[in-house]
């Protein structure tokens, strides 16, 4: 439990001792991502900018690190093995736990799945089901498969085990770049965020970037409570939460975190901009917090050390580069 003040009682955020945790149970099951500063073009007035590239991680996101840490927590796993919903990421990260771990996977995924998500999970060997017209949809027809299997539920940002892995991010960031003065999050259902704010309980600024098409943090903050919210975009697919998570939502309005919006060109730009300048492929949520720094969105003070996360490279390069 935390000592944030709470507005939902019953709702458990990690601390640093369960991520410290979730980093010693999945160790040597991911990588550490690298994290480098890009130079000219990626920032104005005079910030140091550091790009912490989970981009590259195993499945192409930072969900694995979530995964991971759920299914290696379990005392004892079901036969039928494990479910999930997601709109891509997520179900990809499953199937590559499922597949290192020798466990049979079932995915659900929305139909604006992107091809390269659905073709990674193929690759992975999990069983696919698509339907419904958003994630929300996906995951009520894995809750009915579900109850039916007996299978281990893998919620894709909204539990705590989830959290505790993601979580490991922000500790493996804090020792490769020590002392920062702010962190950009892209915000989907805001599994991310919760964890690297969990672990910075009292340190840089965390600053959360949604799509204007897709705001339920942003909607839930406004709004003071989860609400649901249209979603859209170029960046549905990732980002696309009809409604931010108990956990985020605890955790930001525990931390008073600032939500910042972007629009699909600033993150067409940003795409473009980690292809031309460094060579990284980045699908349209994992540019999605680059996007913030780069349209002004969120303006950095002169000397301030700003962390960047790329979360995600789960697109076809052809329409980036």
């Amino acid at each position: 439990m935390t000592d944030m003040q709470k507005p939902y009682p019953n709702i458990s955020v990690p601390q640093r001792a369960d991520i410290e945790a979730a980093a010693a149970r999945i160790l040597g099951r991911v990588r550490v991502t690298p994290v480098v500063q890009p130079g000219a073009g990626f920032s104005a007035g005079g910030a140091e900018v550091f790009l912490k590239l989970e981009c590259l991680q195993h499945s192409g996101s930072f969900k694995p690190r979530g995964a991971f840490n759920r299914v290696l927590a379990e005392t004892r796993l079901p036969d039928s093995g494990l479910i999930a919903a997601s709109g891509g990421n997520h179900g990809a990260a499953v199937a590559y736990v499922a597949r290192e771990l020798g466990l049979q996977a079932e995915i659900f995924v929305p139909e604006i799945a992107g091809p390269a998500k659905i073709a990674r999970l193929r690759d992975y060997g999990a069983k696919l089901r698509i339907g419904g017209r958003d994630y929300a949809e996906a995951l009520a027809a894995s809750r009915i498969r579900q109850a039916e299997t007996g299978a281990l539920s893998i919620h894709a940002y909204d539990e705590f085990a989830v959290v505790a892995g993601q979580g490991t991010l922000a500790r493996e960031l804090e020792h490769q770049c020590g002392e920062l003065d702010s962190i950009l999050v892209a915000v989907g259902g805001g599994g991310l965020i919760a964890g690297v704010a969990s672990w910075y309980a009292h340190g840089p600024r965390i600053v959360a970037v949604e799509p204007q098409r897709s705001r339920a943090l942003n909607a839930a903050l406004a709004l003071g409570e989860p609400c649901d919210v249209d979603v859209g975009g170029v960046a549905a697919d990732s980002l696309g939460a009809r409604r931010v998570g108990d956990i985020a939502f605890q955790v930001a309005h525990a931390r008073g975190l600032t939500s910042v919006l972007v629009d699909d060109e600033a993150i067409v730009a940003a795409q473009r901009l980690l292809w031309s300048q460094l060579r990284v492929v980045a699908e349209p949520g994992g540019a999605a917090a680059l996007a913030a720094l780069l349209s002004g969105a969120y303006v950095p003070q002169p000397g301030e050390r700003v962390a960047v996360i790329v979360c995600g490279a789960n697109t076809d390069p052809g329409l980036v580069a």
